[in-house]
């Protein structure tokens, strides 16, 4: 069976790995780098951390595409991106409180992911050309589109947290340990943690660059 197709009934379902370390550490580092950059937007002393945690941004958002096309099953884009129908049909059940279980990620959590690693990008562009040139309108372009990833990032929390009661697992936990409800033959094939620490390590390497320099 592959991710994309519904879970059956007839199979009690167990804890497995699904999210390998180098998806949660992406994940969670994104987190805290956005959290940063947030706090960090609106005061000009903090202007130098403000743009070195957009670029780490642009950086992770960079590595989970590629992660997206060579990692681990869960984490391929084409494990979980399904196409419009079955995203729609997908929402109508989660409205009616009688979503599907999928192992990794939904339809509706595929397109958060996709939507959020898209204005990642395209904040952190704006930022730079913002942060490099001082045009006005680039700053003022660069502020719009962060409020909208802020408003995409609380319409994900939302669906985590609405998808956590509907489906009674914690996957915001889940994104923490990597362990989601799910088949053995459908776990991940391996933690790959020689390579989230190489992505902690090149992200730790880059902010001692920048400060250093």
């Amino acid at each position: 069976m592959t991710d994309k197709t519904r879970a059956p009934q007839d199979r009690p379902l167990r804890r497995i790995l699904v999210w390998d370390l180098p998806v949660r550490l992406s994940h969670w580092l994104m987190v805290a780098c956005f959290a940063g950059a947030w706090i960090t937007a609106e005061e000009d002393q903090w202007r130098r951390v403000h743009a070195v945690l957009g670029y780490s941004l642009a950086l992770l958002a960079g590595f989970r595409i590629y992660w997206g096309i060579i990692g681990t099953r869960h984490a391929q884009f084409g494990s979980f991106v399904r196409g419009p129908r079955e995203t729609v049909r997908y929402v109508r059940q989660m409205l009616h409180g009688h979503p599907p279980h999928y192992t990794g990620h939904n339809p509706a959590g595929a397109v958060a992911i996709l939507a959020l690693l898209a204005m990642t990008l395209l904040v952190t562009c704006f930022g730079w050309l913002a942060y490099t040139t001082h045009i006005e309108w680039l700053g003022e372009t660069h502020e719009l589109l962060a409020n909208v990833m802020i408003a995409l990032v609380g319409v994900h929390v939302a669906g985590a947290l609405a998808g956590s009661w509907l489906h009674r697992e914690n996957l915001v936990g889940a994104m923490i340990t990597g362990r989601k409800l799910g088949y053995p033959d459908e776990a991940a094939e391996r933690p790959m943690l020689p390579i989230g620490l190489i992505v902690l390590v090149c992200l730790l390497a880059f902010w001692w660059l920048e400060w250093t320099t």
